[in-house]
């Protein structure tokens, strides 16, 4: 915990190596200091096929996973710090987000818990 899952269209891991933008995440979300750097997951799934409104422009959205208890300022800064790593490194792509959800302690495992 966090996991950070980036969809995006294919062309943007062409522009940039997928372990690039993997550490680009990991790095902006460890200088938040909120997580331990150990517990930072990214992953990269690139789109061949997809649409936006009714265009095939570029994009990157990132599904932010993150075990409850960080305040909504933490979390929404947060998100614009990794956007604006995003945006810094891809100012051709025109759509650049992201959404931060929260994981239940009560409801969450893992295999070390069982």
């Amino acid at each position: 915990m966090p996991h950070f899952v980036l969809d995006c269209s294919n062309t943007v891991i062409k522009s940039q190596s997928p372990e690039s933008i993997m550490q680009l995440v990991y790095d902006t979300a460890k200088s938040t200091g909120l997580f331990d750097p150990n517990d930072i997951k990214v992953r990269i799934n690139p789109f061949e096929h997809y649409m936006v409104g009714n265009a095939k422009d570029d994009f990157i959205h990132i599904f932010g996973n993150i075990m409850e208890g960080r305040t909504t300022q933490q979390k929404a800064n947060l998100s614009k710090r990794i956007v604006s790593e995003l945006k810094g490194m891809f100012p051709e792509v025109p759509i650049i987000s992201i959404n931060i959800r929260d994981f239940e302690k009560a409801t969450y495992c893992n295999k070390t818990m069982v």
